[in-house]
């Protein structure tokens, strides 16, 4: 039988960046989890190593539950451009440079752009994915899969949400998650569609 959490169960979002933290922790709120982040815990965060994002969910959700002897809930995500041949994909945070700093990845994804076809901004096929990891104390794991597809386009608008979400219009929206109310975004996001299957599997009146 797949193991549940209940109310008021203590649960680690495995994570240090407080986009999403903050997301998840929105996702959970309505279900009475008790969460901490891995950087409230002073767990340090482990070296993504893996090439697809189930490992490196995977990797971190693992560190934090043995660090924390807790369930803990990781998430790997990113965007996929067509036209980039499905990048940055897993190395999508790696783009920001080791400042994390995504206006420096929104330009690389133009320059690049502009580099194979000559791009001008027009909308291009991309989708955001997540991956989730629920990691149990003693190493069984579970994953949970969302996407959102869209399109990149150019130049970024909106100062809402973090990462790409300002280069990036959902399919049927005209505005980018940078643009979107936060509500709006979170509603049909890749992040909320992965949650959707967590909730289903593994939480108590899930609905």
């Amino acid at each position: 039988m797949t193991a549940r959490l209940k109310r008021g169960d203590k649960l680690v979002v495995a994570t240090h960046n407080p986009g999403k933290v903050w997301e998840i922790n929105k996702l959970i709120e309505p279900y009475g989890l008790a969460a901490v982040s891995a950087g409230d815990l002073g767990l340090k965060e482990p070296v993504e190593t893996e090439t697809t994002f189930e490992g490196n969910a995977r990797l971190k959700a693992v560190f934090a539950a043995e660090g924390s002897g807790l369930p803990a809930l990781a998430d790997d995500s990113g965007i996929e451009i067509d036209a980039l041949g499905g990048a940055p994909g897993v190395y999508t945070a790696d783009w920001a440079g080791p400042k994390r700093d995504f206006s420096i990845a929104m330009q690389r994804v133009h320059d690049e752009l502009v580099a194979l076809n000559g791009w001008n901004g027009e909308p291009l096929r991309a989708n955001f994915i997540s991956v989730l990891c629920l990691a149990w104390p003693g190493g069984d794991v579970q994953f949970f899969e969302g996407k959102v597809y869209g399109a990149v386009v150019w130049p970024p608008r909106g100062g809402n949400g973090f990462g790409y979400d300002p280069i990036f219009v959902a399919e049927g929206h005209s505005e980018t998650f940078g643009e979107m109310e936060p509500a709006s975004k979170y509603a049909i996001s890749h992040r909320t569609r992965a949650f959707d299957h967590f909730k289903r599997a593994v939480l108590d009146d899930a609905g």
